[in-house]
């Protein structure tokens, strides 16, 4: 989520260049079906996660190919559920084995499709073009969310996934509001409106609430808290910047309208999907 300076023009949102209310209502609505679907049936929430990541495919597909970057979306929709249910029941040599499939199988897929023109000459056109951009996008974001699945295995998964997604928000809610109280020096180019001032909010809104949720919910170590809620601030300022990437190359403000207030779904997973490796990884070596 990209904050917005205190001298940030406004659109459609005052202040903030946002629909406030919309967002917030929006928000409150996913961490609502977020919660209801993980406490209820563990697997009714992996159903959730392969949903949103799946519209962030499709958006991420139509964006790619308005630079004429062909992806064949059927077959990475399909790998992308596989590597959740592989990981899932399987573990991470199972998320692995469907990844590099799943690879083989869009290479293969790409020699037999698309091209630019007739034959096996116009098959072999923009072939490299095609497969990098497949690959990518098997990568981003299926396999990152692929961990998902994981934190979700264990017994206690439930209260793993609640500590990245909080952490994660924490880093979105403190970068915003220092960002828009109080932003004044830019971060970085790539993204204009991200400032210093907002990544130090989001480095100590996660690090106060990773530090709570593991201590009162694993009963770990405020110090083990805190570095999980610190690693994931920048690793969602990461996520942000990767995406701002992808959308300034391709020539896009957004990835997609789905979400009033908010853009697109890979506007929301870009964040989430960047952190979950750090955060699934400190939380097996912890606990």
């Amino acid at each position: 989520m990209e904050e917005r300076t205190a001298g940030g023009s406004p659109s459609g949102g005052g202040r903030t260049g946002r629909n406030l209310p919309a967002a917030i209502a929006v928000g409150v609505g996913l961490g609502a079906l977020v919660i209801a679907s993980l406490y209820t049936v563990k697997e009714l929430f992996l159903v959730v996660v392969v949903a949103a990541v799946g519209v962030g495919v499709v958006e991420m597909t139509q964006a790619f190919a308005s630079r004429g970057i062909r992806v064949p979306v059927v077959p990475v929709l399909v790998s992308m559920a596989a590597m959740q249910a592989g990981a899932y029941w399987g573990g991470p040599v199972w998320l692995l084995g469907v990844f590099v499939v799943s690879v083989f199988v869009l290479l293969i897929w790409r020699m037999f499709t698309g091209g630019d023109g007739e034959g096996a000459g116009g098959r072999t056109a923009g072939y490299v073009r095609d497969a990098t951009g497949s690959t990518f996008l098997l990568v981003y974001p299926p396999l990152l969310a692929g961990f998902v699945a994981l934190l979700l295995a264990p017994g206690d998964g439930r209260d793993r996934v609640i500590v990245f997604i909080a952490v994660t928000v924490a880093s979105d809610i403190g970068g915003y509001i220092a960002g828009v109280l109080f932003g004044k020096h830019q971060l970085t180019v790539i993204s204009p409106k991200k400032t210093w001032e907002g990544l130090a909010g989001s480095v100590v809104a996660c690090t106060v609430v990773g530090a709570w949720l593991v201590t009162w919910l694993f009963d770990g170590r405020l110090w083990q808290g805190a570095l999980i809620g610190a690693l994931a601030a920048l690793l969602a300022t990461v996520g942000d910047l990767i995406e701002s990437m992808i959308k300034r190359d391709l020539g896009i403000k957004d990835l997609g309208t789905i979400l009033p207030g908010h853009g697109g779904l890979m506007d929301r997973l870009d964040s989430l999907v960047t952190t979950l490796v750090p955060v699934w990884l400190l939380m097996t070596v912890f606990f």
